[in-house]
């Protein structure tokens, strides 16, 4: 597959084919991130990742909140057969990911290029543009750097005309004066820099990195797959090795399932926060939370009963610069210092019990904020399996009976809500996200007031967890 379904000249604005690395459980909201922040098209996930064709530029890409990394996709194909073949065999079939198709990877070396370019332009015209008011001590130094800086490249940008010059008027000595009658001149500049485009493309750096995981892991190491795809780059390209500090990373992952190469677009992985101070919850699964929230612009409040978690919160809001919109009370989950029904939206990542002890049962934290929570209120609710199985025999006990003595609905039953409720809740991502859905939901029954409308399993790495989404239908004792 190759990264964009046009020719060799065509950038990001003819929609480039990217995918992102995502927890696992987390693609159906990254999928649906995509296409809203995006407008991606094209949009198909596999476990652990999700692809997509878009023509925003990296000052988009960067808003991603529930990916891990992202990439542009070079290829994608079916997996390499370790069963029944050689190892020489299986080399030679991984050569070919470069020999075959080697305007794949042109194409994306060239959209990744364009990408930097205009993102650094921009960065340019913002420093440009600004204030010169707001100039620091030491601002004569920075401004000499960045004179030299300017003089550099302007003496770079003379030593590519004086060679674009030349490979024109080589082009002309080879006597190709009918080729330069035919073309306009608009052609013929497209092929002194693509030319040029070339030159600098065999002057590029870079290393790979290896993933392999299922059969394949069992017969290769990561190390002899990079070697291998190594060596065929530097053979078809002229590229150079460097894995200290090259100017492009390669990433290959092979599995039983798929074969995918990309290069990664940034050097700092999405999940990683720059506001985020202190470690808390992994910063993709808090997103994931707060977007089925579905959080409007209110007043918004946090609490916590341990000093330490409320000073790292502290931190962090400082760093983001939202000390002063997001007030912090020391207070215990099961006594919350709030009227009844005053607040429209909770969200909650309970201990598990592990590191921060619950210190009472999980029944009374639920029904706390199920107190605090007004009707046509929303919590989510981050569960261990521990915490949904003790829920769980709280709620089947507490589910209320009809007038003929058996138990009203049946569990998930979403009737309290109106219809565009009920069709946000019915729209999965894929048939197989739908269906792992339903079956989390058909095993959580209404706890007293609270009916579950959504329910997601997530990885948070050597566990799982599950994402609950609660709707509050009617006041306690109507």
């Amino acid at each position: 597959m190759a990264a964009v379904p046009g020719g060799r000249r065509s950038g990001p604005a003819a929609g480039a084919r990217f995918f992102c690395t995502a927890g696992r459980g987390l693609e159906p909201f990254l999928m649906r991130e995509v296409r809203s922040r995006l407008a991606a098209t094209q949009v198909e996930y596999i476990s652990g990742k999700v692809f997509f064709t878009t023509c925003s530029d990296l000052n988009m890409l960067k808003k991603l909140k529930s990916a891990e990394r992202l990439f542009l996709l070079i290829k994608k194909q079916l997996p390499f057969n370790v069963s029944s073949v050689s190892k020489g065999k299986i080399f030679n079939e991984m050569q070919r990911l470069t020999n075959d198709d080697p305007e794949s990877w042109l194409n994306a070396i060239s959209i990744w290029k364009n990408l930097l370019e205009l993102d650094a332009k921009k960065v340019k015209l913002s420093q440009k543009n600004a204030n010169p008011l707001k100039r620091k001590v030491g601002e004569n130094d920075i401004i000499a750097k960045k004179l030299k800086t300017a003089q550099m490249q302007e003496i770079q940008e003379n030593k590519e005309c004086q060679m674009e010059k030349q490979i024109e008027e080589e082009t002309l000595e080879q006597g190709n004066f009918t080729t330069k009658r035919d073309k306009s001149q608009e052609e013929l500049q497209n092929d002194v820099a693509e030319a040029v485009d070339t030159q600098k493309q065999n002057d590029l750096t870079f290393r790979v990195s290896c993933r392999c995981s299922g059969a394949i892991a069992k017969t290769f190491t990561a190390q002899e797959v990079g070697r291998v795809i190594g060596i065929a780059l530097m053979k078809q390209f002229g590229w150079k090795a460097d894995l200290r500090n090259p100017d492009l990373e390669i990433f290959i992952h092979l599995s039983d399932i798929y074969c995918v190469v990309g290069i990664p677009v940034f050097r700092v992985p999405l999940a990683s926060r720059a506001y985020i101070k202190t470690a808390g919850l992994r910063s993709t699964i808090a997103w994931a939370m707060a977007s089925l929230a579905e959080i409007k612009d209110v007043y918004y409040m946090g609490a916590d009963v341990s000093d330490s978690q409320l000073l790292g919160a502290c931190d962090n809001l400082k760093a983001a610069g939202l000390k002063d919109k997001i007030e912090l009370l020391k207070a215990s989950v099961i006594e919350l210092p709030l009227p009844s029904e005053s607040v429209d939206t909770i969200i909650s990542d309970i201990p598990f019990g592990k590191k921060f002890k619950l210190g009472k049962d999980i029944k009374h934290i639920i029904q706390e904020m199920e107190r605090v929570l007004r009707v046509g209120g929303t919590i989510v609710l981050l569960l261990s399996e521990d915490h949904h199985r003790r829920l769980k025999s709280c709620e089947e006990s507490s589910v209320p009976l009809n007038s003929k003595g058996s138990r009203t609905d049946k569990p998930g039953s979403t009737e309290c809500l109106n219809p565009e409720e009920k069709a946000a809740i019915s729209e999965p991502a894929s048939s197989s996200f739908a269906a792992s859905n339903q079956e989390c939901l058909d095993r959580m029954p209404p706890f007293g007031s609270l009916v579950p409308v959504e329910c997601y399993r997530v990885s948070l790495g050597k566990t799982d967890a599950l994402i609950y989404k609660y709707k509050k239908s009617h006041s306690p004792g109507q």
